[in-house]
């Protein structure tokens, strides 16, 4: 293999990790990391660094899988070219011609290889639990898109991330890092959770003509785009209203804190019921909404630490 080879690879395998989306998981890894030391006192900063780089890996397997299922069903490829943004389409590493299927497939397995082999050296030496928590993160991640459950196609695929960016990677880390089994921590996922999934929700509106042609059935193409501006706006309502339970769990007003981005999420369902027909307008939506899920990440770690 060349060295022209070797670039392209590089640069088709940077493209397709994207680490600039790895913000969906690292919110919700230090939310649960600082809960952690509010309690216990203690950081562990290597096992934090190693779980990190497991979740980082399993996250680049799942772009990959999802890159391979989405051209192959083929959303991604009619998607057209006047709604093709930032926020949608996939991570068009194959549709741009930089890597192969049989490449795509290669670090999918590679990536989910080597994040077993984190899991089971934080299950070794640090905490056996875990195993169960990391078992079913890679098997969301996977039937994220691999049949028979397609979870993306199906319906499902909102659910799915919802829980994994919120709750299960939340007490995930806690779990590591304080060696307590808290369901609590669950709940203090729920805001991410949300969130994330309104992400989701959102960025899946570019999308929406190529999904309909592949029988992506997301919810978004299940209730029609004007419908679907509805369950935004509810997830944005459901989110802040999660950190009123937060409070009365553990009996700490400034959980509170948290609704420190409502304003900027009046803004985004503004933008969205006026523009959800004009991509190149609504981006402005999408982009605030990925703005909340990190300003509501950052004063949630704020409030862990001041929860002690």
């Amino acid at each position: 293999m060349n060295v022209t080879e070797l670039k392209r690879l590089w640069r088709g395998f940077w493209q397709l990790a994207d680490p600039k989306i790895w913000i969906a998981s690292t919110v919700p890894m230090l939310v649960g990391a600082s809960l952690s030391y509010s309690v216990t006192g203690r950081f562990d900063f290597p096992w934090f660094i190693l779980s990190l780089m497991g979740i980082y890996l399993i996250e680049i397997g799942k772009n990959s899988i999802n890159e391979y299922i989405d051209y192959r069903s083929g959303v991604d490829r009619n998607i057209a070219p006047e709604n093709r943004t930032p926020f949608s389409g996939g991570k068009k590493t194959i549709v741009q011609g930089k890597l192969t299927l049989k490449e795509v497939m290669y670090i999918s397995l590679g990536t989910f290889a080597l994040a077993c082999g984190v899991g089971l050296l934080i299950m070794t030496f640090k905490e056996p639990r875990v195993l169960w928590v990391g078992l079913l993160g890679i098997l969301i991640s996977i039937f994220y898109s691999v049949p028979p459950m397609k979870l993306a196609y199906r319906g499902l695929g909102e659910f799915a991330v919802g829980f994994t960016f919120g709750p299960l990677i939340t007490l995930g880390i806690y779990l590591v890092m304080s060696g307590r089994f808290d369901f609590k921590v669950m709940i203090v996922g729920l805001p991410l959770g949300f969130l994330i999934a309104n992400v989701l929700w959102i960025n899946q509106y570019p999308d929406y003509e190529a999904d309909m042609k592949g029988n992506k059935k997301n919810w978004v193409v299940r209730l029609g785009k004007e419908k679907g501006i509805l369950i935004y706006g509810l997830l944005f309502i459901l989110a802040y209203a999660s950190f009123i339970l937060v409070a009365a769990l553990y009996r700490n007003l400034v959980w509170l804190i948290g609704w420190a981005s409502i304003p900027m999420a009046l803004r985004s369902v503004k933008i969205a019921r006026k523009e959800f027909n004009n991509i190149p307008q609504l981006i402005k939506a999408n982009a605030s909404t990925i703005g909340i899920y990190q300003i509501t990440g950052l004063v949630m770690i704020i409030a862990s630490l001041l929860t002690r």
